[in-house]
């Protein structure tokens, strides 16, 4: 589509094409100038109450802003793509793609917060308010039945906690943490090292589809980008900086996984990992991390211990961890029963009798609440929901 004549004029000394006139073609254009990368465009944002200001800015008025580099002031007031930008929005309408501003209110809070946020996300699915309790899992592309188990078990309780899981769609431990999180009732993010449109891995079409319907997908990158090798360190900041903490699972000495950590360390995040076994070399990374620091987890109620006190109310009180709760699909008998352990550990004749089911019916269920990793059975014929 050819830019519409005509020019928009912003009282400074700087005239804007016509089609500059709606918000968002003014934040797509800023996403593309020349040398402004995401620590310059924090600056702008801390100068300016509306960034895309910057475009008609003066060369002095931009010169005034601490650390602002000279390319980057050349960018803003040589920036000409408005035909780039324009097109671009169009693409994303097309493909059902919301393009969200960096002062959208539904830009995540937590995300705006860090040193180097995007000027903008393209989104597929929904970002809701209940996003901000998040937790990041992550891991090894070639991962173990053990690590895969090990996710599955996190994934499942943190979603039965209300907590939205965020990951990266890879093959492996992020896979695992998307999907199980979807089976068990709870939210989750994608976080794409391509275009919001490019589905990679290819095999995980249906996964992006699941997840699109019932969480989220997002992107820094442009429409169309590829999944190409150096997107990805970049991606990984964005994981880190949605969520309140970063667990790795499975992780080599060299995997990707290590540079989210790294980035969450930075950023203010909690850093968790998996043990692993000694001498396999997908575990190397988890233990070294465990040395550094890291909060080493076995269930769900470690990573709780670390969270919890970062759930604040505006009081200054410290939310208790809230109550652990089962995925809708389940019945009415499974969620009665479940309910009566919300405040103590249970024998199995307590529960007979304050469920009202029969002894052959209270065991079915119970056995399969602990297959599922929502219960776990004490000595005594007793069960709890601690993990």
């Amino acid at each position: 589509m050819d830019v519409i004549d005509g020019t928009l004029s912003f009282g400074r000394e700087y005239v804007l094409p016509k089609v500059a006139e709606t918000d968002l073609a003014r934040w797509v254009a800023l996403s593309r100038v020349q040398g402004l990368g995401c620590v310059s465009f924090k600056k702008l944002a801390g100068h300016f109450g509306d960034p895309t200001e910057a475009l008609s800015a003066s060369t002095a008025a931009l010169a005034e802003i601490a650390g602002l580099d000279q390319s980057v002031i050349d960018g803003l007031r040589n920036f000409s793509a408005w035909d780039e930008a324009e097109k671009e929005i169009i693409r994303a309408e097309r493909a059902a793609v919301q393009i969200v501003p960096f002062t959208d209110s539904s830009y995540p809070a937590r995300l705006r917060m860090i040193a180097d946020p995007p000027p903008l996300l393209y989104l597929k699915g929904e970002i809701r308010r209940e996003d901000e309790k998040a937790v990041a899992v992550v891991g090894s592309r070639s991962t173990s039945d053990y690590g895969r188990r090990v996710a599955r078990d996190l994934c499942r309780g943190l979603a039965s906690l209300g907590f939205t899981v965020v990951s990266g769609m890879a093959r492996g431990i992020d896979g695992t943490a998307h999907e199980t999180s979807l089976n068990a009732g709870g939210r989750t993010i994608a976080v794409l090292g391509s275009g919001v449109d490019r589905i990679y891995p290819a095999e995980h079409d249906k996964l992006y589809r699941r997840i699109s319907e019932n969480g989220a997908i997002i992107s820094e990158f442009p429409m169309g980008t590829r999944p190409l090798a150096f997107n990805f360190p970049a991606r990984n900041r964005l994981i880190s900086g949605l969520s309140l903490g970063v667990v790795v699972v499975e992780a080599t000495e060299k995997s990707g996984s290590l540079i989210t950590a790294a980035l969450a360390l930075e950023q203010g995040r909690e850093v968790f990992a998996v043990p692993g076994e000694v001498s396999a070399s997908r575990s190397r990374g988890a233990h070294r991390l465990i040395r550094q620091g890291a909060k080493l987890v076995e269930t769900v109620d470690d990573i709780m211990e670390e969270i919890a006190p970062q759930l604040m109310v505006r009081s200054g009180k410290v939310v208790s961890a809230p109550r652990r709760t089962l995925p809708q699909n389940l019945g009415d008998e499974f969620q009665r029963i479940f309910g009566l352990f919300q405040e103590r550990p249970l024998q199995i004749d307590e529960v007979i009798e304050s469920s009202g089911y029969s002894p052959s019916r209270v065991s079915e269920i119970l056995l399969e609440l602990e297959l599922q990793g929502y219960l776990k059975q004490l000595p005594g014929k007793k069960y709890t929901t601690e993990q």
